[in-house]
């Protein structure tokens, strides 16, 4: 599963919205999660380190999990919205941006550090601006997490010539 997004979503985004610890391509601190598309489904590998370990050693914590899920979503929606505005990853179109408006996770199996996780997602539209995107995180071959988040368009409020 040594595969990578080789063009992820979040390289279009505009520099002001790319700090997100967990997508952001920008944020030094952060996971960098990277999505894109595989066939019809959406993808994102990302690899937890050692300091990702939770309550139980060798495992991953939870909430990066919830992390993977909620940036794939978002990132899952961006990607099924621009594709549907006729648009592409790397065309020099800033892709839409979207929210969480909500997140669920339901954890499956105890999820090893150091091994290569990769989230599939399929998106629903529900709504011109909402969005839902079902996700399975496996870990090699074995289904580790599923979750599903509703994405909304960010709001035009949230940008900076409007505050």
């Amino acid at each position: 599963m040594e595969e990578k997004a080789m063009k992820a979503i979040q390289d279009d985004y505009p520099d002001d919205f790319a700090c997100c610890y967990g997508c952001g391509r920008l944020n030094e601190s952060g996971y960098r999660l990277r999505t894109g598309w595989s066939g019809e489904n959406t993808v994102t590998i990302y690899t937890p380190r050692p300091e990702h370990t939770g309550g139980i050693p060798d495992f991953v914590y939870g909430g990066l999990l919830a992390s993977l899920i909620d940036c794939h979503g978002t990132g899952s929606a961006s990607l099924y919205l621009h594709r549907k505005n006729g648009n592409e990853i790397g065309d020099g179109i800033h892709p839409p941006r979207f929210v969480t408006s909500s997140l669920n996770v339901d954890y499956k199996h105890p999820t090893p550090i150091g091994e290569p996780l990769k989230a599939i997602g399929t998106v629903e539209e529900i709504h011109p601006k909402k969005y839902k995107v079902y996700t399975e995180v496996f870990a090699t071959d074995n289904l580790v997490v599923t979750g599903e988040v509703v994405a909304v368009l960010m709001p035009k409020t949230f940008r900076k010539e409007n505050t």
